[in-house]
């Protein structure tokens, strides 16, 4: 199957009052048509820059992209005019952010906010935008879609608010939807609701999705693949079975070992020790490696290259290579009720 989206070797800097902040660092991955892509890692480890780099609204200044190819069907997004990526934003590619109420805009009507891709991408007359307005709300679960459809955002509670802007990426049939954690702001009843919405409306539309996450647990009910982004880079990539149950990098290790488990033997939740690098001045080795129990001198002075598991999963570690003392993962990996 042909990659719907390939992104080669991105790399992404601000410029901070002085300091260039390397916040994407040679990121390479692959998007196939109606798949689900979940990119985890903790906060400043690169996932949101890299999804705001798909759709074209990195600032400049103070970011900037600095090498790399982002292809969409072929076609470079990269060197793409803001008047090019209105075209694509919206239409082929639509983004759902993390916190509904600051994504919608409180003095229009929903409604609105809806029709306005309908109008400016597929040429709806008002009308029919408002017809298929309706139809987006019915369709994530709103009840009464033919009143909501008048109301404003802050008539709608946080769950619904969420449901609103799913409806809005999905106004125009996006080949591509990119959630940034589109559950962090509800609570765990909604999220579920939520997060069946989302399946159910892939099912329904063919679209590929890129979910950018901290939780693992919402990658276990929704993502087929898994890349894990640590200090700007792509540590670990493979299928959702390889990385949660045959991870082979350290922060894969710690970040999984750190879930709750159901019949775990006591309450206390394991952490990783340390802070994520500073990308002002970022290490030249493997950038866990301050973090890791397992960091070996080698993995100070030079980052490893990426070793080939099998055909879908790569990891980027020094304990992969031969010469490196064997290590076990710990036995705190397993997921859930294991």
């Amino acid at each position: 199957m042909d990659n719907l989206l390939e992104i080669k070797d991105l790399n992404v800097r601000f410029n901070l009052f002085g300091a260039k902040v390397q916040a994407v660092r040679g990121v390479s991955l692959h998007l196939k048509k109606g798949e689900t892509l979940a990119i985890v890692g903790e906060s400043g480890s690169g996932k949101s820059v890299t999804s705001k780099a798909i759709m074209g609204l990195i600032p400049n200044p103070p970011g900037e992209i600095t090498s790399g190819e982002i292809l969409f069907e072929g076609h470079d997004l990269v060197h793409y005019s803001n008047k090019q990526m209105q075209k694509i934003r919206g239409k082929e590619i639509s983004m759902i952010f993390q916190d509904p109420m600051t994504a919608l805009n409180p003095t229009m009507k929903v409604g609105k906010q809806i029709m306005e891709g309908l109008i400016k991408h597929q040429k709806m007359s008002r009308q029919d935008a408002k017809k298929r307005a309706i139809e987006l709300l019915r369709l994530v679960g709103i009840p009464k879609p033919e009143v909501r459809v008048n109301e404003y955002p802050h008539q709608f509670s946080g769950g619904m608010r969420q449901r609103v802007v799913i409806a809005i990426a999905l106004a125009c049939n996006p080949k591509i939807l990119i959630a940034d954690e589109p559950t962090t702001a509800l609570d765990v009843t909604i999220q579920a609701q939520i997060l069946d919405l989302m399946r159910e409306l892939q099912k329904k539309t063919g679209t590929a999705i890129i979910l950018i996450t901290h939780d693992l647990g919402v990658v276990a009910n929704l993502a087929q693949r898994v890349g894990v982004m640590y200090g700007g880079k792509l540590v670990e990539t493979g299928t959702l079975e390889e990385i949660f149950y045959r991870p082979k990098h350290p922060y894969t290790w710690g970040l999984l070992s750190s879930m709750p488990k159901l019949h775990a033997k006591t309450d206390k939740l394991l952490a990783i020790p340390g802070s994520p690098p500073d990308l002002s001045d970022p290490p030249k080795g493997c950038p866990f490696a301050p973090r890791c129990p397992y960091a070996m001198k080698v993995c100070t002075e030079q980052m490893p290259e990426y070793t080939y598991l099998s055909d879908t999963q790569r990891t980027a570690c020094w304990l992969l290579d031969k010469r490196a003392p064997k290590v076990e993962p710990p036995e705190t990996i397993g997921v859930g009720g294991e």
